[in-house]
């Protein structure tokens, strides 16, 4: 799985950051959520579809490796 943020859509609700800490982060300067784990492992990909599904701006996409 590969997860990416749109920045251009990204509003920083941080829905991602509290259902998946371990995969999303704000950013400092700009407030916008980031990826710190762009192919989070197996045991993550619940807490990544999770955040998907719950990001109100539809910023978050989470795509499945080529390679799976």
């Amino acid at each position: 799985m590969r997860v990416h943020v749109d920045p251009d859509l990204c509003q920083a609700y941080a829905n991602c950051v509290t259902t998946a800490p371990d995969v999303f982060t704000l950013d400092e300067k700009t407030g916008l959520a980031v990826v710190i784990f762009e192919q989070p492992p197996p045991e993550l990909e619940r807490a990544v579809q999770d955040a998907v599904r719950l990001c109100p701006m539809r910023a978050i996409t989470a795509e499945a490796d080529p390679a799976e």
